[in-house]
């Protein structure tokens, strides 16, 4: 056996074992339970997969529309599905913040909604929704399948201006990144590996035309000139993260040793010390970003829990309870 496969196997072991010590002692893991629904909706997860699946044979694209919900939920206020409530007369929800204007897959979280509803009435909370669906996508898309804990609820804030500061931007200054991920109590280790969630999906030219007319000694020629053609047509227009935008993988990290990130905060984890030999790992070994992934989602999806009295189960995802 060659050095290569025998590292490929231990990074395998290692890796492994990491997980296991996650789900056995995470943030949170006390609270939450994997079997929290076996008695009062033993189908819940069942469901949730069914409509994502559907989902995304109609539009693979989706994958990383719904892992990017249950990202932009969790970094503000906690995973409490407040980013999937409706803005209303007096308020502006988070969804309407522009860090949020371009979030899909609202319309598939209704549908799972339902489809829970009409099977366990006022039992699974949208904040379990968008967990479960999150892996799902992740899992259709060919990435790795993991346990979601459950048992979250349903928060009832959700103001636009609360993002302002919570989600990460598109930024080439990974000092703030590894701030913004450390404010909820993620580190740099678990910022590298949930960034490869670019591997699904796209961005709009907003987020990346400064990159292309500012750091031409960091982004490649020709996918300068090639997302340049393409923001002509205006900041609405769209490019994907990586070559693979539809599969999880570990090309995203490959196409950032090749100065092909899309954006900023994409490239800027291979330029800077602090983050660059992560990159290299997940680039060479695949199993060990997507076990790396793994633990990142699970300690993000216990982030600032609302267990019990704290919160409701929400009969709509968009609107609280009255």
């Amino acid at each position: 056996m060659g050095a290569q496969e025998t590292m490929k196997r231990f990074v395998r072991l290692l890796l492994l074992v990491q997980a296991a010590a996650v789900l056995l002692s995470g943030p949170g893991a006390a609270e939450l339970s994997m079997d929290y629904y076996a008695m009062s909706c033993p189908y819940a997860e069942y469901i949730v997969r069914n409509v994502v699946g559907q989902a995304l044979m109609k539009d693979p694209t989706l994958a990383g529309s719904i892992l990017r919900l249950h990202f932009h939920d969790c970094f503000v206020q906690g995973c409490d599905a407040s980013v999937l409530l409706d803005s209303t007369d007096d308020n502006t929800a988070e969804k309407d913040a522009p860090a949020n204007k371009s979030l899909r897959g609202f319309e598939v979280i209704d549908s799972i909604k339902e489809a829970l509803e009409a099977q366990c009435p006022g039992i699974v909370s949208c904040a379990d929704v968008l967990a479960l669906a999150a892996r799902d996508a992740v899992f259709m898309a060919r990435g790795p399948y993991y346990g979601v804990p459950l048992g979250r609820r349903d928060g009832s804030r959700s103001v636009a201006s609360d993002t302002f500061l919570a989600l990460p931007p598109p930024v080439k200054n990974v000092t703030l990144l590894i701030q913004i991920f450390g404010n909820v109590g993620l580190g740099v280790h678990d910022m590298v590996a949930l960034s490869g969630g670019h591997t699904l999906g796209i961005a709009h030219c907003a987020n990346f035309k400064d990159r292309i007319k500012d750091e031409v000694d960091t982004l490649d020629a020709s996918l300068a000139s090639s997302l340049g053609s393409v923001c002509r047509g205006g900041d609405s227009k769209t490019a994907p993260f990586d070559r693979t935008s539809t599969r999880f993988d570990g090309v995203y990290y490959r196409e950032l040793t090749a100065r092909r990130g899309l954006l900023s905060s994409d490239q800027t984890l291979f330029e800077s010390p602090e983050t660059k030999e992560m990159v290299g790992m997940f680039a060479m070994y695949p199993d060990y970003f997507f076990y790396a992934f793994q633990q990142g989602m699970l300690k993000m999806g216990q982030i600032s829990l609302k267990e019990g009295d704290e919160g409701e189960v929400r009969n709509s995802c968009r609107v609280v309870n009255s």
